[in-house]
């Protein structure tokens, strides 16, 4: 079968939050999706055993079980877990890249991070940018996604919200722009559903901007009790979080994502708002 009529796309990360979500759209809009995936005895990748899901034993480090992975596919979905400076990311990155150059594939989609482009000094966004430049070189049909902070990063406050409280080292009026991982995954689908239209594009991804005292309420009216805003102080936060997560934070306070929210629901107008999100993913009282 041709690349040109072979519809099938390989999905990075397919265990992951966000690789979940790409394999999730791409089956509901009929992609035959391989899933690539380290050890596909989990019980994690064989759950994704669904009709029209392949799994594939697949090592980003390894680009020779990626050459495998990607003989007769039509797309990638590269997505790779964040490591800070250190260079794996850029690696594993580079190595779907070239794998897929080497194999013809038509179309690679890119999860990277808004504001990569912009010398935040964080060091997990300077390398996403890193390998955006390196995707441009391959001269590959490309979209690259730059999502925003995920609404899901909020379930790590699930304890505290419990009791009462909800905390981050930001002043309560400073707004956060944040995205559903689901609105991610949709993104990816509707690139290689319409690639002309997404072709050697770049997006930042972003589906609701509030303020942590907002955030607060909005967790108030979902777990049906009072929740308070604790602005915690950032030499504590570091303490638990580490130096490059509070970098980010820092970088949060002082400038923030500024994604055109707007003209991000003109391609997708169901994004998801974070009471919305509440609404389908916060775990209802036992």
């Amino acid at each position: 079968m041709s690349k040109r009529n072979n519809k099938t796309i390989v999905v990075t990360g397919a265990t992951g939050h966000q690789g979940g979500a790409a394999l999730r759209h791409l089956r509901e809009r009929g992609f035959p999706v391989r899933a690539l995936t380290r050890n596909p005895d989990r019980p994690e990748a064989r759950r994704l055993m669904t009709p029209g899901t392949e799994l594939v034993r697949g090592d980003q480090t390894d680009p020779a079980s990626l050459a495998r992975a990607m003989e007769e596919v039509s797309g990638v979905f590269s997505v790779q877990e964040s490591h800070g400076a250190d260079d794996s990311e850029v690696q594993q990155g580079t190595n779907v890249a070239d794998a897929a150059n080497r194999a013809g594939v038509n179309h690679l989609v890119y999860s990277s991070v808004a504001s990569a482009d912009q010398n935040t000094g964080i060091p997990h966004f300077e390398t996403k940018f890193r390998l955006e430049e390196h995707l441009r070189r391959t001269g590959l049909r490309h979209t690259i996604f730059r999502p925003v902070f995920f609404m899901e990063n909020l379930l790590n406050s699930r304890d505290a919200v419990e009791q009462g409280f909800f905390t981050m080292p930001l002043a309560p009026q400073t707004r956060l722009q944040m995205v559903a991982v689901d609105d991610i995954g949709a993104h990816v689908a509707m690139a290689f559903e319409r690639p002309g239209h997404w072709e050697n594009r770049a997006l930042e991804l972003a589906g609701d901007e509030l303020s942590m005292e907002e955030i607060a309420a909005a967790l108030s009216l979902v777990s049906g009790h009072p929740v308070e805003y604790k602005q915690v102080p950032w030499e504590d936060f570091e303490k638990g979080a580490g130096a490059e997560i509070t970098t980010m934070f820092r970088w949060f306070e002082r400038e923030g994502f500024r994604v055109d929210i707007a003209g991000v629901r003109k391609e997708r107008p169901q994004m998801l708002t974070l009471e919305h999100w509440l609404r389908l993913n916060w775990p209802r009282p036992a």
